[in-house]
């Protein structure tokens, strides 16, 4: 059997001794490994894949893009970079996404501190020497005193527990990992198992490849209808020219996202009359003049689950106007709340429902039984395909950690304490009982319910000044307090206690219903960005309040 390598604090030679690892080489990653550079820590990044991009890098589906417009889904630290990458259209898609995380780490000189293809499997606290061994697959022990996990809220994939998955003599397609190379789909007999977000995203596109599309669907999904387009000419430079104004007016965003997104549309939606107020005919004009937006433009849904029902009813008549069929256009209509699952953005889903290309399987009414050699068997049918594709979701928030054997004080295992106690955190940042461990976008922390890139530059900030902190006063360890714990988790807990995020009907990857067996609780922060910038710099400000340094 061959020999453990020794442990290693000097991955890279003349560099000395590491201050720091950061796990995971994506939007977070990269920018901590910049931003850590900067402060004069010596630094390395563990990337499990062969490249840089995260989640960017391996979601690369067809339709696959971000919901938020491209200007804002983008760093803010380096007015260099952004003057200098072009965008080509309003809402960025996966590969654009993925060339401009390859350009930032190619012009900040990044991968020389990255080591690919090296998955973390372990990380063990030693209370003696108050350091941490982080282990690879490979082998490869570092010893260091801090690390960073920028390891992603949406990397680890949620496998179907299908039966029969592995017997079907087609091609099986998984989105969260899609073939570098094009898979060619042309005229080929396809089925698609998930209508999430990225089911959503990828179905219009599949239908105009494929001889015939059947979408399996479990839970309707509610959509927000998108207009993409390719940047006008000089329109790009236009808002180069704005950025600062750009910038602050997104640093002032409980969102992060200023302009045209997703969470904006929703904040907007607040400020709408009640629906519960509404007289019939006001509730038909808001469909006439948008849609399945109408539907869902009033003030009270977000807060009475009546008013929310009512809306679930509407939207259904919205859909209705668009689906011909009036079976397809029924199973559609969705029966969770608005709201309590991450909005979606829609190219034309619903119209995709009107090719005769297209069958939607309800499995509420016609569950999978499982999966044969010829494809699909349903309770009632069996459907015969050449490719199955499987979008179902992911482990999020924690299941990038959950999968590591990550052990603090006493041996405790960080995914026994989530998996027994829930998701609880200390400013969405780190976790009592484990020090020095500093989590990118845990839960707790703004993350999924804002621009991702707006929270976590924040993030990174915060967690470097807070490490140059520990250096200038000659600190060893810094550990969150039980207590301050609690009472973070307590008041994130009672922002959405009166909102229907929180409802039992319910399962999201926002809440871990989506999962079997994983703790139910809520994991974003809503009260906005600004709100938890104010209240991270007020704790820093006074000298880490809820924090123990030794």
């Amino acid at each position: 059997m061959p020999s453990t390598p020794p442990a290693r604090s000097d991955p890279t030679g003349p560099t000395g001794p590491l201050d720091v690892i950061v796990i995971g080489a994506g939007f977070s990653g990269l920018y901590a490994l910049h931003r850590l550079r900067v402060l004069g820590f010596r630094v390395r990044v563990l990337e499990q894949a062969d490249n840089v991009g995260g989640t960017w890098l391996f979601n690369r589906y067809p339709g696959a893009r971000c919901d938020i417009e491209s200007i804002e889904y983008s760093y803010s630290f380096s007015e260099e970079i952004q003057q200098e990458w072009v965008w080509t259209e309003t809402m960025p898609a996966q590969p654009e996404i993925e060339a401009y995380l390859n350009f930032v780490a190619d012009r900040l000189d990044l991968r020389r501190d990255i080591a690919f293809g090296a998955e973390v499997v372990s990380m063990t606290f030693d209370e003696d020497s108050e350091v941490w061994h982080v282990r690879t697959a490979a082998g490869e022990v570092f010893v260091v005193p801090y690390v960073v996990a920028a390891s992603g809220i949406l990397s680890v994939p949620l496998e179907p527990a299908i039966d029969g998955m592995d017997t079907f003599a087609g091609t099986s397609l998984f989105t969260s990992r899609w073939p570098a190379d094009d898979v060619d789909l042309t005229g080929k007999r396809v089925g698609v198992i998930g209508t999430g977000s990225t089911g959503v995203q990828l179905i219009p596109v599949v239908a105009r490849q494929a001889g015939h599309l059947t979408v399996f669907q479990r839970s309707p999904a509610y959509t927000l209808p998108w207009q993409v387009r390719a940047f006008a000419p000089g329109e790009l430079d236009a808002l180069k020219g704005d950025y600062d104004q750009i910038r602050e007016a997104q640093r002032q965003h409980p969102v992060g996202a200023a302009r045209l997104s997703a969470f904006s549309v929703l904040l907007d939606m607040l400020a709408k009359p009640p629906l519960k107020a509404a007289t019939r005919e006001e509730q038909l004009a808001a469909i006439d003049d948008n849609g399945v937006m109408g539907a869902l433009s009033w003030g009270d849904i977000f807060f009475d689950i009546e008013a929310n029902q009512q809306a679930a009813e509407l939207y259904g008549e919205a859909v209705a106007r668009i689906v011909r069929d009036p079976e397809t256009a029924a199973a559609l209509k969705p029966t969770h709340p608005f709201g309590c699952k991450r909005p979606i953005i829609d190219q034309g889903y619903y119209e995709t429902f009107n090719r005769d290309n297209v069958t939607l399987v309800d499995l509420r009414k016609d569950p999978i039984v499982t999966v044969t050699p010829e494809g699909i068997r349903t309770e009632q049918d069996l459907h015969e395909f050449d490719v199955i594709i499987y979008a179902t979701g992911f482990d999020a928030m924690t299941g990038a950690l959950t999968r590591m054997d990550i052990r603090g004080r006493d041996g405790m295992s960080l995914a026994d304490f989530w998996g027994s106690e829930g998701p609880y955190s200390y400013l969405g940042i780190a976790v009592a009982g484990f020090p020095n461990l500093f989590i990118v976008q845990t839960p707790g922390s703004p993350s999924a319910a804002t621009n991702f890139v707006a929270a976590l530059e924040q993030h990174v900030e915060w967690i470097g000044d807070c490490l140059s902190y520990l250096r200038d006063h000659d600190h060893r360890t810094i550990e969150a307090l039980p207590d301050a714990q609690r009472e973070w988790i307590e008041h994130t807990t009672a922002l959405v206690a009166p909102t229907v995020l929180v409802h039992p009907t319910c399962n999201s990857w926002y809440n871990g219903g989506n999962v079997p067996g994983k703790k139910r609780m809520y994991m974003g922060y809503t009260a906005g960005i600004p709100e938890y910038r104010r209240r991270c710099d007020e704790i820093a400000d006074a000298g880490y309040t809820g924090f123990k340094l030794g």
